[in-house]
């Protein structure tokens, strides 16, 4: 049984909604990144689930794109390294996990019928590599998508799917189609190993496989090798994860007839992942703004909560199928990769419970309209918290005219204007955003009675005392922003592509290459509000004494790659030519907290490429975190190998050296560089 979704078992009761992948990437933690991988393959085997359809690794190249939060983000290393980390911990639990959408499904609209047109090298360094880390994790499954790639659909691309994925990437495993994304029988010979959910449209009693395989064989078109290699790959990955066991649970949920007694036992498979879910939850916060040490708060004397997403939904969280809607708390966006809430804590439950303890005097609006209410009820409160979303997701669903996709990148429900109306009335004005992905902040962010502002996504099941826990400091908050907030919303490198008759492909030429997000901020010199990687603390790091020094393998067995690299020839081609990844240095630096509370920091390294290598000016190539007492030092390290400080060579095919220096820059944040260094041996012109 194949399941979705990326953030809990889809259509389940008795199940955790897991925090967001984009909110588990705003941690940058591989440590939460496993847990919750593994705690969401624990819930999908005791359920009977054999394949569990995630993790979902789109690269969020349009910021508006409706299934952005379903991903790690728009950086193709956080997102190879969150999936990596994802798949680890499901597999580790028992079930298959499933690496999608291969590839290109960037937006939304027309997504069955667009051609995303990508340069070999734009597809090699950002869209292929999270796929590339899902194998080298052992993953049994990919999804191939629904849009065309280069004019050939996704689930009928030999390029990809043979060529980079099977051959270069060395992947055992097998590709299933995106539901009803395969479009002919020969797409078998193109790579695809299991069409989904099997007959050519819902209900249909036809199938491109099936009988019509079974006669493509007979007459020689597919050969008969090819059906075994498909049954193999399959077959394989329920061996490979030991689900042909006894033990292994059946399935005993029944998906669309959840009130059907004979096939639902209603086995709660919950277990303690609420812990998780709050951790990350909490880990996943970005402090954008902290004016006057305005937050944590301490024991406030009066607080007023404003607007609908600080409460709950009307009719309770499961009030809109498949989430396909949002009138209180955000915590996840809609389509096929949502779940059912056992339960939902809101930010005013729980924020209400923690006045209760500290005898606080609390009130709230959740009228988003009612603007001069909102504005009179902020007069002399202590502080006002004002809470704000924006939702996304599957185009099946259309919300408020969103088809999936974000009609813009302003909040919802005029959540603009409440914060003005309240930040009017209350110098103490703190802002919470949840939201699937960037909002244009700019009508208030400089608002000088807005005195912080929290990032806080969408977080799941516990987002209400995530969000607690960051207030009021019980966690010091460290997540990172895994996307660029803009000034404008024309400063992003790609806009949503719309139009077009029913019958019409959509071409979208990813024209600006390698330079999505913040990488294309820093190539035009475009100022952005917050940068990738961007978050504040309540407290301070210092970063020093940085080393470089190269890591020697135990044995020679890779020495002529090895050598070939530094001679600046690209890697052989050949099968699984791409996972040789070479250990190659070691990067030391010390991290010491100077400030007066204990917290996490996340260093970054960015690479600075040669000019003349055609990369952008920073490229993130590694991250770590660490937690320190005050006055605490630790010694943080960040290892890269050969395949981090190489290019796509599109005439040999393969990674090679660029030209040139390659220097880098260890630091809090794409732009706030504190250490300086370069690779040995790379000044060669």
């Amino acid at each position: 049984m194949s399941k979705d979704s990326p953030l809990g078992v889809r259509f389940g009761d008795f199940v955790t909604s897991f925090p967001t992948g984009i909110n588990t990437a705003a941690t940058f933690n591989r440590r939460l990144i496993r847990a919750r991988g593994y705690a969401m393959g624990q819930e999908h085997k005791s359920k009977g689930v054999n394949v569990a359809l995630g993790p979902m690794m789109n690269m969020g190249r349009i910021a508006q794109g409706g299934r952005n939060w379903e991903g790690f983000g728009a950086d193709p290393f956080l997102t190879g390294e969150a999936a990596y980390e994802t798949i680890l911990g499901m597999q580790a639990a028992g079930v298959q996990a499933c690496a999608k959408h291969l590839i290109n499904n960037e937006q939304e609209h027309k997504r069955t019928q667009e051609s995303s047109d990508v340069d070999d090298r734009t597809q090699h360094e950002i869209y292929t590599h999270p796929f590339l880390k899902s194998v080298m994790a052992g993953v049994a499954s990919m999804m191939c998508s629904y849009n065309l790639v280069n004019g050939t659909y996704a689930c009928e691309n030999d390029k990809v799917m043979n060529d980079i994925v099977k051959r270069e990437y060395g992947f055992q495993g097998y590709i299933m189609s995106d539901w009803q994304a395969t479009h002919s029988t020969i797409s078998a010979i193109t790579g695809l190993d299991m069409t989904m959910p099997g007959d050519v449209t819902f209900g249909s009693g036809t199938s491109y496989f099936g009988p019509n395989l079974t006669a493509y064989v007979q007459n020689g078109t597919i050969p008969e090798s090819r059906v075994d290699d498909m049954a193999i790959r399959i077959l394989a990955a329920w061996y490979y994860l030991q689900q042909d066991v006894p033990s292994y649970p059946k399935v005993n949920f029944d998906a669309f007839r959840p009130d059907d007694e004979t096939t639902n036992e209603h086995v709660d498979v919950q277990d303690d992942h609420y812990k998780i879910v709050r951790e990350i939850g909490a880990g996943s916060v970005v402090l954008l703004k902290n004016l006057n040490n305005a937050l944590p708060l301490n024991k406030p004397r009066s607080l007023v909560l404003v607007g609908s997403d600080a409460g709950p939904g009307k009719i309770g969280p499961n009030q809109f199928s498949d989430q396909g809607g949002n009138d209180g708390v955000l915590a996840m966006g809609w389509g096929s990769g949502t779940s059912n809430f056992t339960y939902l804590i809101t930010p005013l439950e729980a924020i209400q419970a923690r006045a209760r303890q500290d005898r606080t005097s609390i009130s709230w609006i959740l009228d988003d309209f009612n603007l001069p209410r909102a504005g009179n009820m902020a007069i002399g409160r202590s502080a006002a918290i004002v809470f704000i979303n924006s939702d996304s997701g599957e185009e099946y669903i259309t919300v408020d005219g969103n088809e999936g996709d974000r009609k813009n990148l302003t909040a919802w429900h005029g959540g603009d204007n409440l914060v003005n109306a309240v930040a009017a009335q209350n110098k103490n004005t703190i802002v919470v955003v949840h939201s699937v992905g960037p909002l244009i902040i700019e009508p208030w962010i400089e608002h000088p009675n807005v005195t912080a502002v929290l990032w806080a996504g969408a977080a799941g099941e516990e987002t209400g005392n995530a969000i607690t826990d960051v207030l009021y400091g019980d966690w010091n908050p460290s997540g990172r922003l895994p996307y660029t907030i803009a000034k404008q919303a024309s400063d992003y490198p790609a806009q949503l592509v719309t139009g077009g008759q029913p019958a019409d492909i959509l071409n979208i030429p990813y024209t600006e290459g390698l330079e999505i997000d913040y990488r294309h901020f820093d190539a035009r010199n475009i100022t952005p509000r917050f940068e990738f990687g961007f978050g504040l603390s309540y407290t301070t790091f210092a970063y020093s004494n940085l080393k470089i020094s190269a890591i020697h393998g135990p044995d020679n067995t890779q020495s002529g790659l090895i050598s070939a690299w530094n001679a600046g020839k690209a890697s052989p081609i050949g099968q699984g030519s791409s996972t040789a990844l070479w250990p190659a240095y070691s990067v030391t630096f010390s991290v010491t907290n100077i400030g007066s509370r204990y917290g996490g920091d996340i260093p970054q390294l960015y690479l600075h490429m040669p000019a003349s290598s055609g990369e952008p000016p920073s490229i993130l190539r590694g991250f770590t975190n660490i937690e320190l007492q005050p006055g605490e030092t630790k010694t943080a390290t960040i290892n890269l190998s050969r395949y981090d400080l190489s290019i796509w060579d599109v005439d040999a095919q393969g990674w090679r050296r660029p030209n040139g220096t390659i220097s880098f820059t260890v630091g809090a944040s794409s732009r706030d560089g504190r250490l300086d260094g370069t690779i040995p041996g790379t000044r060669r012109s």
